[in-house]
């Protein structure tokens, strides 16, 4: 190997270390309170941070969010889908916990704005997952719900936003409400 290999490469091995350190004990306090395992959550965490890690390298791939924060969300869809399929095993017992830190910087209330999107449906849930979450084109978007057009997609992720909109509207919610 040669010098700019092995810059790279101890590169990339500190950027993992720190993006351990940084969203790990999140992801696991997350799966822990969703009943995986220390084991799960070291596998869903592993498999978020390699989805971060294409996603980051990709040439026209553009990240919106903290490099902590988008680990988080994809290890929590994952840890969701696993938890769907059942694939579950024993809950983390204390004995492993113990090497999570206490501290998370998440700053945002997930369950409460998981709750204010889940009032628009379903399927405006899965629809806005599918353009925001996974970043699939409306073109895609429109064949998977079974619209007749990109136009069709487009205006009926708008209404789902705008359920949403309005549901915060009628309760006077302001940014601040989620915040932890």
């Amino acid at each position: 190997m040669d010098a700019d290999n092995l810059e790279e490469q101890a590169a990339r091995q500190q950027l993992f270390i720190t993006l351990y350190q940084k969203a790990f004990p999140a992801v696991a306090k997350y799966v822990c309170k969703h009943g995986g395992s220390f084991d799960e959550a070291k596998d869903v965490f592993q498999d978020a941070l390699l989805n971060y890690y294409e996603k980051s390298r990709g040439s026209n791939t553009t990240i919106n969010n903290s490099e902590g924060a988008y680990i988080y969300g994809t290890a929590r869809y994952l840890w969701i889908k696993r938890y769907k399929e059942g694939n579950l095993s024993a809950p983390m017992d204390n004995s492993n916990t113990a090497n999570i830190a206490v501290e998370t910087t998440i700053p945002f209330a997930e369950d409460k704005l998981l709750t204010f999107l889940e009032t628009a449906g379903k399927r405006c849930m899965e629809l806005l997952r599918s353009f925001y979450y996974d970043q699939l084109p409306m073109t895609r978007v429109a064949q998977l719900f079974g619209f007749s057009g990109v136009r069709s997609a487009t205006v009926q992720k708008y209404k789902c936003i705008e359920k949403v909109r309005e549901t915060v509207k009628q309760k006077a919610l302001t940014y601040e409400d989620f915040l932890e």
